[in-house]
């Protein structure tokens, strides 16, 4: 039986961005690759930081894609934990039906 893939969506403040990439790149054991996007955090506990932010209403965010096995998104998770703690990185998993590459 295979293991149950899941995404593993991470959403940081852009500052963090190039120490996450960075980050993500070295745990090979977990990470297969990852896909990144720019995003924009809404909402009343969304804290806007910069001048830009706070006229545009929104907080520039980067969002992070992982497909990985269950079990792996978990151990990455206690990983981001400790290394990113108090950088208010935000995180889900949701299961993956299928995943494949077509050639």
């Amino acid at each position: 039986m295979t293991a149950a893939r899941v995404c593993l969506t991470l959403v940081a403040g852009r500052k963090l961005r190039q120490e996450l990439f960075d980050y993500l790149s070295e745990q090979t054991d977990l990470v297969p690759g990852f896909t990144a996007s720019e995003g924009a955090g809404h909402g009343p506990n969304v804290q806007l930081h910069s001048a830009s932010e706070r006229v545009k209403g929104r907080a520039d965010r980067v969002l992070i894609r992982i497909v990985l096995d269950d079990e792996a998104a978990g151990r990455l998770i206690e990983r981001l934990g400790t290394v990113f703690k108090g950088t208010h990185l935000m995180h889900w998993t949701t299961p993956v039906a299928k995943f494949g590459v077509i050639d």
